[in-house]
């Protein structure tokens, strides 16, 4: 076997269908494309969506949703969760060490009408009150 004699295997590979090459071929006058219509034309090209001058579903269906890239902070109630509020220096890492946070949270936002008081003691970029 060499790189001259190589064939593919039997059956694996077919005659490419040359359309519009005469009536002898069988594929002649319309070219397989019936006959006429928009289908039949040169440049024929179907938009999109089109579903024949019906209102497509895309524009049916009414608009659904949207979701920010804008992460939102996961909110702590100062009032219910008095751990983190005896934190001597609040920071993410000290957060999730009194209090259960997944690993997706980045940032902490404390709420609840003690977090102004805890301001001073906020030393995280991720940590915030309502105040700032």
């Amino acid at each position: 076997m060499a790189l001259d004699n190589l064939s593919p295997a039997a059956g694996s590979t077919r005659e490419i269908k040359r359309v519009g090459r005469g009536q002898g071929s069988g594929m002649g006058k319309t070219a397989t494309r019936g006959n006429k219509g928009q289908k039949a034309r040169s440049g024929y090209k179907i938009k999109r969506g089109f579903e024949g001058g019906q209102q497509p579903i895309h524009r049916r269906l009414p608009k659904v949703g949207f979701t920010s890239r804008v992460a939102k902070p996961y909110s702590i109630n100062v009032e219910k969760v008095k751990q983190v509020a005896a934190l001597e220096e609040i920071t993410l890492e000290s957060i999730k060490s009194v209090y259960k946070l997944s690993k997706s949270v980045t940032k902490v936002k404390l709420i609840g009408t003690g977090a102004k008081g805890l301001a001073s003691k906020i030393k995280d970029e991720n940590v915030t009150t309502t105040g700032n």
